[in-house]
């Protein structure tokens, strides 16, 4: 018999309480592969202020930096993520696969 129900849900990393790590947040972090932040707003349909305003909210919330944001220029700018960004990246996508299979095998 085929589930009438779905769960579905959303989660947030935080730090002293503060939430500021989300699916959302995790695909922005993804501009190490766009290589700077204005591409990746472009990518997620965001204006480039919110997505600043979402890395700047990240760094300032962590005891270390995520992201180094390089501001324009003659040739642009650029983002790079830190070590630490990267393994904040990682470490969300496990739990999240953890959660996914937590709920397609307790689905009602």
């Amino acid at each position: 018999m085929k589930n009438k129900y779905n769960i579905s849900y959303r989660f947030w990393i935080t730090h002293n309480e503060e939430p500021f790590l989300g699916k959302g947040r995790i695909e922005l972090l993804k501009i190490q592969e766009l290589g700077s932040l204005k591409k990746a707003s472009e990518a997620l349909k965001m204006s480039y202020r919110k997505a600043y305003y979402s890395i700047s909210h990240i760094n300032k919330v962590c005891d270390k930096p995520v992201v180094i944001i390089k501001r324009g220029g003659k040739n642009g700018g650029s983002s790079e993520l830190t070590p630490h960004g990267i393994e904040l990246i990682e470490r969300f996508q496990k739990l999240s696969k953890k959660f996914d299979t937590f709920i397609k095998n307790n689905a009602l």
